[in-house]
């Protein structure tokens, strides 16, 4: 029988009710592959930040048990005072090795225990000051989703918690595994971590028009070239137009959107097929393997045979 992958989430007083049921919610969708414990520091109920307490059927003990414990947000981090000593305490009895994910303002948890010291971590942007000011010697980028640091992942606001767990799902289980996921609790299966927390731009007003059927025939046609005039001229926009709604309404240029979206099937055929790195670039819509070398470890940093081995555990001849 396949090892059943258990996680802890750690309730905490104040806990953020919406973020607390994010691992059970997306990792229960993972079709038994993962058992999610609640717990608390010392197996009571929990008061939330809303008006409403919560109840846990596990105590500390569970820590000692998970293979990843998970840490969400609550709300006296945001405040002046400490991390509540019961709780690094209890931090302490996990076993070393244990994966830990941080939610949100859970960073601080992680950085009070030393467990971030020297290490890139992340939160939410609005506490970022008094997260330097508290851990100097943490490695703190306010401006990404999520930093997958190995066995320790951090992540910012609510919803980079879904990101940062589809991500986990993506590492133990691959893109299939995770895209089912995603699709079951309806939302987004991939979001790069190195995306900024929020755009600065207005949310567009609403209009006939926009960008939506030009990605939509984009992504029906990545392995065909396309230039900004192509997409612009299936919006029915001038490019200048074309570029700002873009723009607004995806958050990147439609440049950088192009090569995700082609560097992101890329990924998905090297997770789930055995084809030829060259042939796989053509059918993305890259130059040739060379090309689709450089985007993808300029995305990634890895090539694409060491990242066809990190999700599939076979050797590849192509590179």
């Amino acid at each position: 029988m396949a090892h059943i992958h258990r996680v802890a989430v750690l309730a905490m007083d104040g806990v953020y009710p919406f973020e607390l049921g994010i691992p059970s919610r997306v990792f229960g969708a993972a079709d038994g592959r993962y058992e999610v414990l609640t717990c608390s520091v010392d197996g009571r109920p929990v008061r939330t930040n809303s008006d409403f307490s919560i109840t846990v059927e596990h105590g500390p003990e569970a820590l000692r048990t998970a293979d990843t414990v998970v840490l969400p947000p609550f709300i006296s981090t945001a405040a002046t005072k400490e991390v509540p000593q019961a709780v690094v305490q209890a931090l302490a009895s996990v076993t070393p090795g244990t994966r830990l994910v941080s939610i949100c303002t859970g960073a601080f948890i992680l950085a009070e225990a030393g467990l971030l010291d020297g290490r890139p971590a992340t939160t939410h942007w609005v506490v970022a000051d008094l997260f330097r000011e508290r851990f100097p010697q943490v490695a703190l980028d306010p401006d990404v989703l999520f930093i997958d640091d190995g066995d320790v992942l951090t992540s910012a606001g609510a919803a980079s918690g879904l990101d940062v767990c589809l991500h986990i799902i993506r590492k133990d289980h691959g893109t299939e595994v995770a895209n089912q996921v995603a699709r079951l609790c309806i939302v987004p299966p991939w979001r790069d971590g190195g995306q900024a927390q929020y755009i600065q731009h207005p949310v567009p007003e609403a209009t006939a028009s926009g960008t939506a059927t030009a990605r939509q025939w984009a992504l029906e046609n990545l392995h065909e070239p396309m230039t900004l005039t192509d997409l612009a001229e299936h919006s029915h926009m001038s490019l200048r137009t074309f570029a700002r709604r873009f723009t607004e309404e995806v958050g990147m240029s439609p440049g950088r959107w192009l090569i995700q979206q082609r560097v992101d099937r890329a990924r998905h055929l090297l997770e789930t097929t055995d084809q030829p790195v060259d042939e796989i670039a053509g059918q993305v819509g890259f130059a040739g393997g060379t090309s689709l070398r450089e985007h993808l470890h300029a995305a990634i940093g890895v090539s694409p045979i060491t990242y066809r081995r990190t999700f599939r555990g076979t050797p590849s001849l192509t590179h």
